[in-house]
């Protein structure tokens, strides 16, 4: 029996979603790849939403649940965990299962309960019936996968190409309000500079990844966000000092010579990568930098991810002007940009990145809040302002 989805929301982007997943996907066959994850159709993302988002709200032994959903056959899961009986997919049956994949990388299988069915459905033709087939920690390349972060809260994101670092967000959806992300950055001004700058975090969706490619940055941000203490990182121009205007001094944790672990992992070239144990490597250097931004006061590496010091208090220049307004804009389709003073969108750490930035134009400065809000500042020659990009869409 097909259950009816009762969420409107899931009916409301289903379409969308099945554009972007069959839009990527021939993009990857076009270039040759191999081992791609089937495309979801519509019907099938109206259901997996539909029923984990009603799991979501439901509390199980007084904790409500947290759970990621794959779509994909098992055959495509290397040695999956999978139940005699599968499933069928239910909030219910969801919530039971949810404590057995709380942890990171681990999802419900979920697919079509029969071959007849999965052809119904590709065609258009009535609901989709899914079962819960067990459990994976493999996903192919571009692999839907759908992620409860809280009640009412749902995250649908793809595989990486690389099938490295985080996962690609695709849309959120809370309650009736749905963001999609704006792959190619039309929320942002038109202005060369600053979309260099900043359409790396927009382009996290990006399906035209080279196979050695790692948006360092993005890993960088989601890692900061990830340990939940909030903190700054300034990137700087490698070989310039003039960020040190900016800063108090003495640094009380300057680092000499810079920290150059990250940076050394990310000059190896495309045959120097092909290992796991670099991806693991990256890891660790990843976690040890973002680690940093924990401790009070900014966190400065170069554009070339070698870490010059931690702990640093922004200070104004002498003869600098303070910030009153800047530009705040989402990487979510449809997003305005509206200018706003400083104080409106953060506190100290969002005031005094957005002064930094002001003051040393060639630097980004990276913020996480303890609540989970993420910004990037940039300088915006084209607005003669600070612009913040708000990226926690990206990052969730």
């Amino acid at each position: 029996m097909t259950r009816p989805t009762t969420y409107q929301a899931s009916r409301a982007v289903a379409a969308t979603i099945e554009a972007h997943f069959a839009r990527h996907l021939a993009k990857a066959r076009a270039r040759g790849e191999r081992q791609l994850a089937p495309a979801p159709g519509a019907r099938a993302i109206e259901a997996m939403i539909d029923a984990t988002f009603w799991a979501s709200l439901r509390p199980e032994e007084g904790r409500f649940p947290k759970i990621s959903l794959a779509f994909m056959p098992p055959e495509l899961a290397g040695q999956p965990l999978m139940f005699e009986h599968p499933l069928p997919l239910e909030p219910g049956i969801l919530t039971k299962l949810a404590p057995a994949v709380e942890r990171p990388a681990i999802h419900l299988g979920i697919w079509h309960a029969d071959a007849r069915n999965a052809t119904s459905e590709q065609n258009g033709e009535g609901p989709a019936a899914l079962h819960v087939w067990g459990a994976t920690r493999v996903v192919p390349s571009f692999g839907f996968v759908l992620e409860d972060v809280e009640p009412g809260l749902l995250v649908i994101k793809h595989r990486r190409a690389i099938g490295f670092g985080k996962y690609a967000n695709v849309a959120v959806v809370m309650g009736e309000q749905i963001k999609v992300i704006d792959e190619k950055g039309t929320s942002l001004p038109d202005c060369p500079d600053l979309l260099k700058a900043l359409l790396a975090f927009n382009s996290a969706a990006n399906g035209n990844e080279r196979s050695d490619s790692v948006n360092v940055l993005v890993q960088l941000a989601a890692s900061m966000r990830a340990h939940g203490h909030g903190g700054s990182l300034l990137v700087v121009p490698v070989g310039s000092d003039s960020w040190r205007h900016s800063i108090v001094q003495p640094i009380l944790y300057s680092v000499s010579p810079p920290f150059s672990a990250l940076a050394e992992l990310m000059s190896r070239d495309a045959n120097q990568r092909s290992d796991n144990n670099w991806e693991a490597s990256v890891r660790k250097a990843v976690e040890t930098v973002a680690g940093l931004t924990a401790v009070d006061g900014a966190t400065v590496v170069t554009d070339q991810y070698e870490v010059l010091a931690f702990g640093a208090k922004i200070r104004r220049p002498p003869g600098s002007i303070a910030v009153e307004q800047m530009v705040l804009t989402e990487p979510t389709i449809g997003n305005q940009a509206v200018v706003v003073p400083p104080v409106q969108h953060g506190g100290t750490r969002h005031l005094s990145a957005a002064q930094f930035v002001h003051d040393q134009r060639d630097a980004l400065a990276l913020v996480a809040s303890q609540d989970g809000r993420f910004t990037v500042f940039a300088w915006s020659p084209c607005e003669d302002m600070v612009h913040a990009h708000r990226v926690d869409t990206l990052l969730m």
